[in-house]
């Protein structure tokens, strides 16, 4: 698939600094509607869609993060936004991670919000991607509470909407993208100001084996650990995601521009 700009939408203030909001795998830009109030009174806010996911059309062939994040750059490009911001869950922190690596320079904070340098071993992914193409997403969407939120979360029934509302090739070609993901060996040279949120309670990408990675690896990257949060940490602890989210683009990007 070319790397193409997606669907988006822009919030808050016009001449405000920007931050791009990266969804993730089987969830829309609305995702992050719990940090918008927060976020919007002193950022303007970009958000988007993933292939097939929300506002944006399936895909027209296979593609990488890479690609996806190619078309971020694309995107800020025809927006005449310079530098921004970035910060994403699961899939979208991967976006945000392959952006960092090909464009430095753009990326002036970064956080990476339940999401690994890699997904685990490629056959799972290239399994669910086989099954959603041949029964649809029904089969995903029944067990997603399970995967993304703790068992005493009361919410997710919306999230869970926008995945059984998700383009099963969109879904499908998703997976395969998270099956070739890998930066493990390139995190070093992620230059960005780096904050790594992971949720507690998160069994996709658990700290252990996951967040950690992250942190160890990008330089001067600090870890932050959500109480009580599963896999979508921003949309079951969202007060703490939040004020994370928030305290570190301010002591590092805003700060650094005064």
């Amino acid at each position: 698939m070319t790397a193409r700009p997606p669907r988006h939408r822009l919030d808050g203030p016009a001449d405000a600094p920007v931050v791009v909001l990266g969804p993730s795998l089987g969830t829309t830009m609305d995702l992050w509607a719990p940090q918008l109030p927060a976020l919007t009174r002193s950022w303007r806010v970009l958000r988007y869609d993933l292939p097939g996911h929300g506002l944006e059309p399936p895909p027209d062939g296979p593609f990488t993060v890479e690609d996806l994040a190619d078309g971020i750059a694309g995107l800020l490009d025809d927006l005449g936004v310079d530098r921004v911001a970035y910060a994403g869950v699961s899939l979208g922190g991967a976006i945000g991670a392959a952006l960092a690596l090909r464009a430095p320079d753009r990326v002036a904070g970064l956080v990476l919000c339940c999401t690994s340098p890699r997904f685990g071993d490629p056959g799972p992914w290239r399994d669910r991607a086989a099954l959603v193409r041949r029964e649809g997403v029904g089969p995903v969407a029944d067990t997603a509470a399970g995967r993304w939120f703790t068992p005493s979360f009361t919410g997710a029934d919306p999230y869970v909407a926008m995945l059984r509302a998700t383009d099963p090739e969109g879904y499908a070609a998703c997976c395969d993208a998270l099956a070739r993901f890998d930066v493990t060996a390139r995190l070093g040279e992620i230059t960005a100001p780096t904050l790594v949120i992971a949720g507690e309670l998160d069994m996709p990408t658990p700290a252990d084996g996951h967040a950690d990675r992250l942190a160890a690896g990008i330089p001067d990257a600090r870890l932050t650990v959500v109480e009580g949060a599963g896999h979508l940490a921003n949309a079951e602890r969202p007060g703490p995601v939040t004020d994370a989210i928030i305290a570190h683009l301010d002591r590092t990007w805003r700060r650094a521009d005064r």
